[in-house]
């Protein structure tokens, strides 16, 4: 695969994650910089305005839940965490609101645990929860939920988080501004020789050796979970920005080409690396088979498989898994991630989507398998 130019990797971005950290949005712990977080929700409304989709992942609740409370320092009991943040994000939800509504768009607070992405149910009504606010012009605020987790399902820091959401969307881009310009091949704070990296590929082991600990009391990541999460996030073709949060238009200028920060490139572009994955699926826990009109429309045209085109359903699968697409003569044309339970598809066969909530009590989705999440056979 060619590697694109860096100054097109985040031009071309249509959906974009930006995820920024605690220091920045509370000022280094004096409470919600007002002034900052403006600054970033214009810009995220440029980019809207732009036609691009935009997620924020924010870090900032337990800081500011602690300013709220008096505490000068972060406190180490979960009950005392979930506490802090309980405060918190009352106001951080209320910035957020104030200032993308100054700007004509909505908003919407949305918490997530890691087991909201580790079960298979609630990581798809995450996704579609998330594509349905951005259809409708809503830019999702997204935080961890440290009201009730504790040490078993925390993410640990939001930078992790950030790419579990491009991943989860399926972002072309991640973008994490922090208090540091971008990585160094060591902490320039300590070794002067150190020298900056403007752009490695994603993965690269080297990256993690040049990378310390947490450089803040405030947040618990430092570079290492910067360098982690854009590895995690170019598994699903995601390349990532690492860049100073207070640099004037970054989110703008980033997007129309401009070099800032580091940038890693994800190695794989995003429609491949999940069509891979699916190709690459050795446990089918069930297939479809489809009359020659679905065929037509999958092979020659592109389309979502629907249930109208459906006339027998195989094995027991639930909504999420990697089934397989059949012909009549049994030979698979393709795979996908089924929108709908094995007991679900077969009372759905033959039928059109206009009578899927009538028969389920509910709508998922009007297609079996949309065509985003299928990959024809060779």
């Amino acid at each position: 695969m060619t590697q694109k130019p860096a100054s097109t990797v985040l031009r071309d971005a249509r959906r974009i994650v930006v995820k920024v950290g605690s220091s920045l949005v509370t000022n280094e712990g004096r409470g919600l910089d007002e002034v900052a977080i403006g600054e970033w929700c214009r810009q995220m409304s440029a980019l809207a305005r732009e036609g691009r989709e935009v997620v924020m992942v924010s870090s900032g609740a337990i800081a500011e839940g602690m300013k709220r409370l008096g505490w000068a320092t972060r406190p180490h009991e979960v009950h005392e965490l979930q506490a802090a943040a309980a405060v918190g994000q009352m106001g951080l939800a209320q910035m957020y609101e104030t200032k993308l509504r100054e700007h004509g768009l909505g908003s919407a607070q949305v918490l997530l645990t890691h087991a909201d992405l580790a079960d298979r149910e609630r990581y798809l009504n995450a996704r579609s929860t998330l594509r349905t606010l951005l259809l409708h012009r809503v830019l999702p605020v997204i935080n961890e939920n440290d009201t009730v987790v504790n040490d078993e399902i925390k993410f640990g820091d939001n930078d992790t988080l950030g790419a579990l959401v491009a991943n989860l969307i399926e972002a072309d881009a991640l973008v994490i501004l922090t208090d540091q310009k971008g990585l160094y091949t060591a902490d320039p704070r300590k070794d002067p020789s150190a020298q900056f990296v403007h752009e490695a590929q994603a993965g690269d082991p080297v990256l993690e050796a040049m990378a310390g600990g947490a450089g803040s009391s405030l947040g618990k990541g430092g570079m290492i979970t910067k360098i982690l999460a854009a590895k995690r996030a170019a598994g699903s073709g995601a390349s990532t920005v690492i860049a100073w949060g207070r640099e004037p238009d970054a989110l703008i200028r980033l997007a129309r080409g401009e070099a800032i920060g580091t940038l890693l490139v994800a190695q794989t572009a995003k429609q491949q690396a999940r069509k891979q994955w699916m190709a690459d699926h050795l446990q089918l826990r069930g297939a479809v088979t489809v009359d020659a009109g679905a065929v037509a429309k999958l092979r020659e045209e592109g389309k979502s498989l629907l249930p109208i085109g459906m006339t027998a359903v195989e094995g027991e699968f639930s909504r999420g898994d990697v089934i397989a697409v059949r012909d009549a003569q049994g030979q698979e044309i393709a795979r996908g991630l089924a929108n709908y339970a094995s007991a679900e598809a077969r009372l759905l066969c033959r039928r059109p989507s206009s009578e899927i909530e009538g028969l389920l009590g509910y709508l998922a989705e009007p297609e079996m398998v949309h065509r985003d999440n299928l990959v024809l056979s060779r």
